[in-house]
């Protein structure tokens, strides 16, 4: 298979909406107690390895230091673009930043190879 093959076939795995998608996802309006109750159970689920229950807390209560840290934990374990969503919600310029000049250089030497391969074609 030619690099331009492959190239097409990751292309055509991106869905239509992008992979990102953040509208519609606002903090509940909780009372200070409840919401103090929520992180804290949020916090103690993320220790337990639970990250798909801490992270429905983190998003309904708003929480961007458990944004931030399941961002961390999605860029640890290989899975960018959940990372990039969280530290979107959170928000967290670092890590938007950070993750951002990496996807921009893949992109790039995606667009190198490319240039590369006309080059050798002669076009």
């Amino acid at each position: 298979m030619s690099k331009e093959n492959s190239h097409k076939e990751v292309l055509d795995l991106i869905p239509e909406q992008g992979f990102i998608k953040v509208t519609g996802i606002k903090p509940v309006n909780l009372k200070k107690e409840d919401k103090i109750i929520l992180i804290r159970k949020g916090n103690e689920l993320f220790n337990k390895g639970k990250y798909d229950l801490a992270k429905k807390i983190f998003l309904t209560t708003g929480y961007t230091d458990g944004l931030i840290r399941l961002g961390n934990y999605y860029y640890k374990n290989n899975q960018p673009l959940e990372a990039f969503r969280m530290f979107w919600l959170a928000p967290y310029k670092k890590g938007i930043d950070n993750l951002m000049s990496k996807f921009v250089r893949i992109i790039n030497s995606w667009l190198n190879e490319d240039k590369q391969e006309d080059l050798e074609k002669g076009i």
